[in-house]
């Protein structure tokens, strides 16, 4: 297959540059198509039959299957989730964490991270990263490190500018037990998630999955006690007694049924990815960023990090975003910064980046 072919799987770029990945990714005519052909025959037959409670319980573990080989681990501990911040939910709920405990987490993190922790009443000492280089910003988090601290929680690749954070190293040199937001790396980049306690994952990003759907990765099953729990977490359980018993492995945090026509998209989205999609992505990713030096916008985004490229804009970012999208290039400006964001995936290509720097020419003009 080549890169053309392979772009071609998604319609929205014949009309647009999609550079928007970060928020959604762009879907595939097979993932509109599988969920289409579900919903249409949900329509005749109902949702209802043991045909088709037998099809969606299957699907879901081949769907875990597939996001596990996403994230290179074993399938039997990836529990399915509706975000990243349901999984942050389900850790946070497990470990028990409130007043009295110490989480160290950094500036550059997503409020679905951040926000269930806050609402844990657990105290949160913050590393200074936002606008630190790189190079620098395992010693600030290290720093925050005390003996009180019981999880480290930081993303895999900031949102704000595409920073790559340090996280194995990081869970190595502290043994502090780590949950990892894998929202802006699982389906951009090469991602191995053993060496983290905890690793979330977007899917509707990166993985051009439907809305809502994402997984949760947890290294010790035995560590984390399921708190937030639903039907499909369970293997047994006595209304009478008021008991349970939980499902094995991750599945026991299974906190919600994907809808089955999510699930059946999410499954067209994870077949047949493309050899060498990373590094044709990461490519990209520093083209754009050379591109925009060259047009003078201060860029924010060092070389080498991850797949999202952040710059400056003089005037009011959310304008030029909006701008922007008349002239058929998604971008997504981050309120309160000043920046916008451009998301570099394995599907763009030279003429997106192109029409990107051509458009902001325009209104800079």
């Amino acid at each position: 297959m080549t890169w053309p072919e392979a772009r071609a799987r998604f319609p929205v770029l014949e009309r647009y540059a999609y550079l928007n990945a970060g928020t959604f990714g762009p879907l595939a005519r097979s993932t509109l198509e599988a969920m289409a052909k579900l919903r249409a025959w949900e329509a005749v037959h109902g949702r209802a039959g043991r045909a088709y409670i037998d099809a969606m319980l299957d699907r879901r573990e081949r769907v875990r299957a597939l996001l596990a080989e996403q994230i290179r681990v074993p399938a039997e501990h990836v529990a399915l989730t509706d975000s990243t911040t349901q999984g942050v939910h389900v850790v946070v709920v497990g470990l028990g964490l409130g007043r009295g405990d110490e989480v160290v987490t950094t500036d550059a993190e997503h409020f679905g991270l951040v926000g269930p922790l806050a609402a844990s009443g657990a105290t949160l000492r913050i590393a200074r990263v936002r606008d630190a280089r790189a190079a620098d910003v395992f010693d600030l988090v290290q720093r925050e490190v005390t003996p009180r601290t019981r999880l480290i929680a930081t993303s895999a690749v900031s949102w704000i500018d595409g920073k790559r954070i340090p996280w194995h190293e990081l869970r190595d040199a502290t043994q502090v037990p780590i949950l990892v937001d894998g929202a802006q790396s699982a389906g951009a980049l090469d991602v191995e998630a053993t060496g983290s306690d905890f690793y979330t994952v977007s899917a509707q990003k990166w993985l051009c999955g439907p809305d809502a759907t994402g997984a949760l990765y947890v290294a010790d099953v035995d560590a984390l006690p399921p708190r937030l729990v639903a039907y499909p977490s369970a293997e047994t359980y006595d209304l009478a007694g008021g008991s349970w018993q939980p499902k094995a492995g991750a599945r026991r945090y299974d906190a919600a049924f994907t809808p089955a026509t999510s699930l059946s998209g999410l499954e067209a989205a994870l077949e047949d990815l493309p050899e060498g999609r990373f590094e044709r992505a990461l490519d990209l990713a520093e083209r754009c960023r050379e591109l925009l030096l060259e047009q003078g916008h201060e860029v924010v985004t060092e070389a080498g990090q991850g797949t999202l490229v952040s710059f400056r804009w003089a005037g009011d970012a959310a304008a030029a975003a909006a701008a922007l999208y008349d002239r058929h290039v998604v971008v997504r400006d981050l309120p309160g910064t000043g920046l916008l964001r451009v998301s570099v995936g394995w599907w763009n290509d030279g003429s997106d980046l192109e029409r990107l720097v051509e458009a902001l020419a325009e209104l800079s003009g």
